[in-house]
């Protein structure tokens, strides 16, 4: 007989204020929005969408927790990022820790992107995720909609995964910037000898924080 779930609300309310439950991060990713930048993948999601790219991300149990100033300043660290990407997992169900980890990386100059299960009107609905208007109001870009394995876009052109997902661009500045594709993949190897896959094909593999 299968254990029921626990439920992720309050596993959500387990995570300590400043901090948040991340699945993965990796540095110097060319593949994920404009430039290079730092990902973030956060831990947990309900969709489970068939063909996620990303299955080691539904759970809500405790992952990795980072506190957001940690975060921040191993962002900043990197002289070569020029943004951050949220993915997942869901981000906006920890959506006032990345709040406070954009402001703090927009202050230095790097622009944010996020990823995202829910619509744009979902998001700012008053019924949707707590501190979701927050997250978006510190957002250059964001790319809504889940992903929808019949509608899946195989192009190098195109900068979403599935042809019901959309591009908002609330930084002007940006518009040009859309480059990357979302048919690509990019593999890091780790000082440990790990990998970790990104892309639209990829699976990321979970690699200790150091």
């Amino acid at each position: 007989m299968s254990q029921p779930k626990t439920n992720p609300y309050l596993q959500l309310l387990e995570i300590p204020a400043g901090y948040l439950n991340i699945m993965g991060y990796v540095d110097r990713s060319e593949v994920n929005g404009p430039g290079c930048r730092a990902v973030i993948w956060v831990q947990g999601c309900l969709r489970e969408c068939p063909s996620c790219f990303n299955p080691a991300s539904w759970s809500f149990e405790t992952n990795q927790l980072i506190t957001v100033e940690h975060l921040a300043e191993k962002i900043l660290s990197e002289p070569s990022h020029q943004g951050v990407t949220f993915s997942g997992g869901e981000p906006f169900w920890q959506a006032p820790a990345l709040a406070d980890l954009a402001r703090r990386v927009k202050a230095a100059g790097l622009n944010v992107m996020s990823f995202t299960g829910f619509t744009l009107e979902q998001l700012q609905d008053p019924q949707g995720p707590a501190g979701a208007q927050d997250l978006l109001n510190q957002l250059d870009i964001l790319i809504d909609g889940a992903y929808v394995e019949s509608l899946a876009i195989h192009s190098p052109d195109s900068l979403v995964s599935s042809s019901n997902q959309r591009v908002h661009v609330f930084n002007p500045a940006l518009q040009d910037q859309l480059t990357w594709a979302s048919d690509q993949i990019e593999i890091h190897v780790l000082k440990d000898g790990s990998r970790i896959v990104t892309g639209y094909w990829g699976q990321v593999n979970l690699a200790e924080w150091d």
